[in-house]
Protein backbone atom coordinates (compact mmCIF):
# COMPACT_ATOMS: atom_id res chain seq x y z
CA UNK A 1 0.00 0.00 0.00
CA UNK A 2 1.40 3.34 -0.89
CA UNK A 3 1.81 5.84 1.30
CA UNK A 4 0.60 8.83 1.27
CA UNK A 5 2.20 12.14 0.27
CA UNK A 6 4.17 14.12 2.86
CA UNK A 7 1.99 17.68 2.54
CA UNK A 8 4.86 20.42 3.81
CA UNK A 9 3.46 23.70 5.77
CA UNK A 10 4.41 25.78 2.78
CA UNK A 11 2.44 23.85 0.47
CA UNK A 12 -0.86 24.55 2.90
CA UNK A 13 -0.49 27.90 3.05
CA UNK A 14 -0.06 28.03 -0.69
CA UNK A 15 -3.00 25.83 -0.96
CA UNK A 16 -4.72 28.70 1.52
CA UNK A 17 -3.47 31.71 0.33
CA UNK A 18 -4.04 30.40 -3.88
CA UNK A 19 -5.93 27.33 -4.55
CA UNK A 20 -6.00 27.47 -8.34
CA UNK A 21 -2.56 27.95 -8.39
CA UNK A 22 -1.81 25.18 -6.45
CA UNK A 23 -3.80 22.83 -8.42
CA UNK A 24 -2.64 24.27 -11.70
CA UNK A 25 0.97 23.47 -10.86
CA UNK A 26 -0.19 20.19 -10.05
CA UNK A 27 -2.46 18.92 -12.58
CA UNK A 28 -2.50 19.63 -16.40
CA UNK A 29 -6.33 18.06 -17.95
CA UNK A 30 -6.27 17.61 -21.28
CA UNK A 31 -8.25 19.34 -23.77
CA UNK A 32 -11.29 17.07 -23.68
CA UNK A 33 -11.59 17.35 -19.72
CA UNK A 34 -11.28 21.00 -20.57
CA UNK A 35 -14.29 20.96 -22.83
CA UNK A 36 -16.50 18.44 -21.19
CA UNK A 37 -16.14 20.93 -17.98
CA UNK A 38 -17.07 23.71 -19.89
CA UNK A 39 -20.13 22.09 -21.30
CA UNK A 40 -20.79 21.23 -18.01
CA UNK A 41 -21.38 24.68 -17.28
CA UNK A 42 -23.45 25.73 -19.99
CA UNK A 43 -25.81 22.05 -19.70
CA UNK A 44 -26.17 23.27 -15.46
CA UNK A 45 -26.87 27.40 -17.01
CA UNK A 46 -29.52 25.37 -19.17
CA UNK A 47 -30.84 23.56 -16.82
CA UNK A 48 -31.35 26.45 -13.67
CA UNK A 49 -33.69 28.33 -16.41
CA UNK A 50 -35.90 25.36 -16.45
CA UNK A 51 -36.03 24.69 -13.07
CA UNK A 52 -36.77 28.00 -12.02
CA UNK A 53 -39.31 28.14 -14.48
CA UNK A 54 -41.06 25.30 -12.88
CA UNK A 55 -40.79 26.87 -9.84
CA UNK A 56 -43.12 30.05 -11.63
CA UNK A 57 -45.24 28.03 -13.44
CA UNK A 58 -46.00 25.53 -10.03
CA UNK A 59 -47.08 28.93 -8.63
CA UNK A 60 -43.94 28.06 -6.36
CA UNK A 61 -42.32 31.53 -6.24
CA UNK A 62 -43.14 32.75 -2.55
CA UNK A 63 -42.58 29.21 -1.48
CA UNK A 64 -39.70 30.60 0.35
CA UNK A 65 -40.93 33.78 1.40
CA UNK A 66 -37.47 35.82 2.20
CA UNK A 67 -34.26 35.42 1.03
CA UNK A 68 -31.40 34.77 1.93
CA UNK A 69 -33.22 32.04 4.65
CA UNK A 70 -36.20 30.12 3.47
CA UNK A 71 -38.26 31.66 5.49
CA UNK A 72 -37.95 34.03 9.15
CA UNK A 73 -35.91 32.01 11.35
CA UNK A 74 -34.88 28.59 9.12
CA UNK A 75 -32.43 28.25 6.07
CA UNK A 76 -34.09 25.65 4.75
CA UNK A 77 -37.72 24.96 4.20
CA UNK A 78 -40.11 23.23 7.24
CA UNK A 79 -43.36 20.88 6.66
CA UNK A 80 -45.75 23.77 6.83
CA UNK A 81 -44.63 25.62 3.73
CA UNK A 82 -45.42 22.23 1.72
CA UNK A 83 -44.40 21.55 -2.10
CA UNK A 84 -44.64 24.79 -2.78
CA UNK A 85 -41.83 25.62 -0.59
CA UNK A 86 -39.62 22.55 -0.97
CA UNK A 87 -39.63 23.19 -5.23
CA UNK A 88 -38.67 26.92 -4.30
CA UNK A 89 -35.50 25.69 -1.66
CA UNK A 90 -34.63 22.45 -4.34
CA UNK A 91 -34.25 25.61 -6.98
CA UNK A 92 -32.35 27.55 -4.46
CA UNK A 93 -29.82 24.16 -3.79
CA UNK A 94 -29.04 23.99 -7.86
CA UNK A 95 -27.47 27.41 -7.65
CA UNK A 96 -24.71 25.60 -5.52
CA UNK A 97 -24.61 22.71 -7.94
CA UNK A 98 -24.60 25.42 -10.82
CA UNK A 99 -21.75 27.41 -8.87
CA UNK A 100 -19.64 23.69 -8.78
CA UNK A 101 -20.50 23.11 -12.30
CA UNK A 102 -19.36 26.80 -13.50
CA UNK A 103 -16.28 26.25 -10.05
CA UNK A 104 -14.96 23.37 -12.27
CA UNK A 105 -14.64 25.08 -15.56
CA UNK A 106 -12.39 27.58 -14.30
CA UNK A 107 -10.24 25.01 -12.57
CA UNK A 108 -9.73 23.34 -15.76
CA UNK A 109 -9.12 26.09 -17.71
CA UNK A 110 -6.65 27.71 -15.48
CA UNK A 111 -4.79 24.38 -14.72
CA UNK A 112 -4.20 24.04 -18.87
CA UNK A 113 -0.70 24.18 -20.33
CA UNK A 114 0.17 26.33 -21.88
CA UNK A 115 -2.20 28.65 -19.72
CA UNK A 116 -4.75 30.26 -21.79
CA UNK A 117 -6.23 33.52 -20.11
CA UNK A 118 -9.20 34.18 -22.15
CA UNK A 119 -10.73 30.68 -21.31
CA UNK A 120 -9.99 31.57 -17.21
CA UNK A 121 -11.62 34.85 -17.68
CA UNK A 122 -14.50 33.83 -19.38
CA UNK A 123 -14.94 31.35 -16.48
CA UNK A 124 -14.87 33.81 -13.73
CA UNK A 125 -17.68 35.91 -15.93
CA UNK A 126 -19.52 33.12 -15.31
CA UNK A 127 -19.10 32.85 -11.90
CA UNK A 128 -19.66 36.88 -11.21
CA UNK A 129 -23.25 35.93 -13.48
CA UNK A 130 -24.41 33.67 -11.52
CA UNK A 131 -23.60 35.36 -7.85
CA UNK A 132 -25.34 38.42 -9.42
CA UNK A 133 -27.91 37.01 -10.52
CA UNK A 134 -28.18 35.06 -6.89
CA UNK A 135 -28.57 38.42 -5.59
CA UNK A 136 -31.22 39.27 -8.13
CA UNK A 137 -33.15 36.40 -7.35
CA UNK A 138 -33.38 37.08 -3.93
CA UNK A 139 -34.26 40.73 -4.39
CA UNK A 140 -37.29 38.87 -7.25
CA UNK A 141 -38.48 37.51 -3.75
CA UNK A 142 -38.27 40.49 -1.42
CA UNK A 143 -40.58 42.22 -3.86
CA UNK A 144 -42.88 40.13 -4.05
CA UNK A 145 -42.25 38.70 -7.52
CA UNK A 146 -42.06 41.94 -9.36
CA UNK A 147 -42.91 41.28 -13.10
CA UNK A 148 -39.66 43.66 -14.00
CA UNK A 149 -36.98 42.09 -11.53
CA UNK A 150 -38.12 38.07 -12.76
CA UNK A 151 -37.82 39.30 -16.73
CA UNK A 152 -34.55 40.39 -15.63
CA UNK A 153 -33.36 37.58 -13.67
CA UNK A 154 -34.34 35.61 -17.06
CA UNK A 155 -32.07 37.98 -18.78
CA UNK A 156 -29.07 37.80 -16.64
CA UNK A 157 -29.75 33.63 -16.97
CA UNK A 158 -29.60 34.27 -20.81
CA UNK A 159 -26.42 36.38 -20.32
CA UNK A 160 -25.07 33.81 -18.57
CA UNK A 161 -25.92 31.01 -21.52
CA UNK A 162 -24.01 33.48 -23.79
CA UNK A 163 -20.53 33.31 -22.00
CA UNK A 164 -21.33 29.88 -21.07
CA UNK A 165 -21.45 29.22 -24.96
CA UNK A 166 -18.17 31.68 -25.80
CA UNK A 167 -16.16 29.40 -23.51
CA UNK A 168 -17.08 25.77 -24.77
CA UNK A 169 -16.48 26.83 -28.40
CA UNK A 170 -13.51 28.67 -27.30
CA UNK A 171 -12.03 25.54 -25.35
CA UNK A 172 -12.66 23.44 -28.86
CA UNK A 173 -9.91 26.11 -30.88
CA UNK A 174 -6.86 27.37 -30.43
CA UNK A 175 -5.64 31.37 -29.65
CA UNK A 176 -4.92 32.09 -32.84
CA UNK A 177 -6.36 35.45 -34.55
CA UNK A 178 -10.11 34.53 -35.64
CA UNK A 179 -9.82 33.78 -39.63
CA UNK A 180 -13.01 34.83 -41.23
CA UNK A 181 -14.92 32.10 -43.25
CA UNK A 182 -17.74 33.67 -45.26
CA UNK A 183 -17.54 37.26 -46.62
CA UNK A 184 -19.05 40.54 -45.19
CA UNK A 185 -22.12 40.65 -46.35
CA UNK A 186 -23.02 36.75 -44.38
CA UNK A 187 -21.21 37.92 -41.26
CA UNK A 188 -23.77 41.33 -41.52
CA UNK A 189 -26.77 39.32 -42.37
CA UNK A 190 -25.80 36.68 -39.05
CA UNK A 191 -25.73 39.77 -37.17
CA UNK A 192 -29.41 40.76 -38.05
CA UNK A 193 -29.86 37.88 -37.13
CA UNK A 194 -28.95 37.94 -33.53
CA UNK A 195 -30.34 41.51 -32.98
CA UNK A 196 -34.14 39.85 -34.45
CA UNK A 197 -33.36 36.87 -31.82
CA UNK A 198 -32.02 39.29 -28.69
CA UNK A 199 -35.29 41.21 -29.69
CA UNK A 200 -37.39 37.95 -29.71
CA UNK A 201 -36.07 37.04 -26.23
CA UNK A 202 -37.01 40.34 -24.70
CA UNK A 203 -40.01 40.64 -26.11
CA UNK A 204 -40.68 37.29 -24.53
CA UNK A 205 -39.65 37.97 -21.16
CA UNK A 206 -42.79 41.11 -21.31
CA UNK A 207 -45.39 38.09 -22.68
CA UNK A 208 -44.24 36.12 -19.27
CA UNK A 209 -44.66 39.60 -17.47
CA UNK A 210 -48.31 40.23 -18.35
CA UNK A 211 -48.99 36.56 -18.90
CA UNK A 212 -51.29 34.39 -16.69
CA UNK A 213 -48.73 32.60 -15.24
CA UNK A 214 -47.33 35.05 -12.40
CA UNK A 215 -45.58 32.37 -10.11
CA UNK A 216 -48.24 32.32 -6.96
CA UNK A 217 -51.07 31.61 -6.14
CA UNK A 218 -51.68 35.31 -4.41
CA UNK A 219 -52.23 38.68 -6.36
CA UNK A 220 -48.92 39.49 -8.10
CA UNK A 221 -48.05 42.11 -10.00
CA UNK A 222 -48.63 42.03 -13.94
CA UNK A 223 -47.11 44.24 -16.27
CA UNK A 224 -50.51 46.82 -17.60
CA UNK A 225 -50.05 45.64 -21.15
CA UNK A 226 -52.65 42.99 -23.21
CA UNK A 227 -50.81 40.01 -23.00
CA UNK A 228 -52.18 38.78 -26.39
CA UNK A 229 -51.22 41.79 -27.92
CA UNK A 230 -47.53 41.14 -26.84
CA UNK A 231 -47.65 37.56 -27.59
CA UNK A 232 -48.49 38.27 -31.47
CA UNK A 233 -45.40 40.83 -31.55
CA UNK A 234 -43.51 38.16 -30.39
CA UNK A 235 -44.83 35.45 -32.82
CA UNK A 236 -44.10 38.35 -35.60
CA UNK A 237 -40.35 38.29 -34.29
CA UNK A 238 -40.27 34.83 -34.52
CA UNK A 239 -40.76 34.59 -37.90
CA UNK A 240 -38.70 37.11 -38.71
CA UNK A 241 -35.97 35.11 -37.03
CA UNK A 242 -36.90 31.92 -38.75
CA UNK A 243 -36.63 33.93 -42.01
CA UNK A 244 -33.76 35.21 -41.28
CA UNK A 245 -32.62 31.80 -40.82
CA UNK A 246 -33.73 30.56 -43.60
CA UNK A 247 -32.14 32.94 -45.54
CA UNK A 248 -28.61 32.66 -44.39
CA UNK A 249 -28.81 28.91 -44.93
CA UNK A 250 -30.23 29.58 -48.54
CA UNK A 251 -27.03 32.32 -48.83
CA UNK A 252 -24.68 30.17 -47.38
CA UNK A 253 -25.51 27.29 -50.47
CA UNK A 254 -25.34 30.05 -52.93
CA UNK A 255 -21.62 30.78 -52.37
CA UNK A 256 -20.56 27.27 -51.40
CA UNK A 257 -19.60 28.43 -48.05
CA UNK A 258 -17.88 25.98 -45.43
CA UNK A 259 -19.73 23.31 -43.44
CA UNK A 260 -19.76 24.48 -40.17
CA UNK A 261 -21.96 27.33 -41.06
CA UNK A 262 -24.08 25.07 -43.04
CA UNK A 263 -24.80 23.08 -40.13
CA UNK A 264 -24.67 25.27 -37.54
CA UNK A 265 -27.77 26.89 -39.47
CA UNK A 266 -29.57 24.10 -40.45
CA UNK A 267 -29.98 23.15 -36.48
CA UNK A 268 -30.57 26.47 -35.68
CA UNK A 269 -33.56 26.21 -38.24
CA UNK A 270 -35.13 22.82 -36.88
CA UNK A 271 -34.94 24.18 -33.36
CA UNK A 272 -36.59 27.25 -34.55
CA UNK A 273 -39.21 24.86 -36.15
CA UNK A 274 -39.98 23.15 -33.17
CA UNK A 275 -40.29 26.02 -30.85
CA UNK A 276 -42.43 27.67 -33.16
CA UNK A 277 -44.73 24.33 -33.08
CA UNK A 278 -44.62 24.36 -29.02
CA UNK A 279 -45.49 28.16 -29.28
CA UNK A 280 -48.58 28.05 -31.36
CA UNK A 281 -50.03 24.77 -29.26
CA UNK A 282 -49.48 27.37 -25.79
CA UNK A 283 -51.12 29.84 -26.95
CA UNK A 284 -54.51 27.89 -28.60
CA UNK A 285 -54.37 25.69 -25.96
CA UNK A 286 -54.46 28.65 -22.97
CA UNK A 287 -50.74 28.31 -22.03
CA UNK A 288 -50.43 24.82 -19.92
CA UNK A 289 -47.86 24.84 -17.89
CA UNK A 290 -46.15 21.85 -19.47
CA UNK A 291 -45.70 23.49 -23.01
CA UNK A 292 -44.74 26.89 -21.24
CA UNK A 293 -42.04 25.41 -19.57
CA UNK A 294 -41.19 23.27 -22.66
CA UNK A 295 -41.16 26.92 -24.60
CA UNK A 296 -38.74 28.13 -22.16
CA UNK A 297 -36.05 25.31 -22.45
CA UNK A 298 -36.72 25.84 -26.52
CA UNK A 299 -35.35 29.76 -25.79
CA UNK A 300 -32.41 28.55 -24.18
CA UNK A 301 -32.00 26.49 -27.45
CA UNK A 302 -32.63 29.08 -29.95
CA UNK A 303 -30.16 31.60 -27.87
CA UNK A 304 -27.40 28.69 -28.21
CA UNK A 305 -28.31 27.62 -31.53
CA UNK A 306 -27.87 31.93 -32.65
CA UNK A 307 -24.45 31.80 -30.94
CA UNK A 308 -23.20 28.91 -32.43
CA UNK A 309 -24.24 30.43 -36.04
CA UNK A 310 -22.04 33.46 -35.47
CA UNK A 311 -19.47 31.42 -33.74
CA UNK A 312 -19.19 29.38 -36.81
CA UNK A 313 -18.54 32.50 -39.19
CA UNK A 314 -14.66 32.32 -38.26
CA UNK A 315 -12.08 29.72 -37.22
CA UNK A 316 -9.38 29.86 -34.85
CA UNK A 317 -5.87 27.55 -35.72
CA UNK A 318 -5.09 24.82 -32.72
CA UNK A 319 -1.97 26.89 -32.10
CA UNK A 320 -2.56 26.10 -28.15
CA UNK A 321 -0.78 22.55 -27.77
CA UNK A 322 -3.03 19.39 -27.51
CA UNK A 323 -5.71 20.99 -29.57
CA UNK A 324 -6.93 19.62 -32.37
CA UNK A 325 -6.81 20.90 -35.94
CA UNK A 326 -9.36 22.23 -38.25
CA UNK A 327 -10.11 19.25 -39.58
CA UNK A 328 -10.12 17.26 -36.72
CA UNK A 329 -12.24 19.74 -34.88
CA UNK A 330 -14.95 19.41 -37.45
CA UNK A 331 -15.30 15.69 -36.95
CA UNK A 332 -15.56 16.20 -33.08
CA UNK A 333 -18.41 19.20 -33.63
CA UNK A 334 -20.41 16.86 -36.11
CA UNK A 335 -19.92 13.75 -34.18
Amino acid sequence: MKGVPNVTRADAVAAVRNPLVFIAARWTPNPRTVQRAALAALLMSVVIVVTGGAVRLTGSGLGCPTWPECTDGSLTTTRAMGWHGAIEFGNRMLTYVLCAAVGWAIIAARSEKPRRRSLTRLGWAQFWIVMSNAVLGGIVVLVGLNPYTVAAHFLLSTALITVATVMWQRTREGDAAPRPLVGKAVQQLVWFLVVASVLLIAVGTVVTGAGPHAGDSREVERIPIDWETVAKLHAVLAWIVVTLTFALWFVLKAVDAPSGPLHRTRELFLILLGQGVIGYVQYFTHLPELLVGLHMFGSCLVWIGVLRVLLSLRERTGVTAGLPGPSTESALTNA
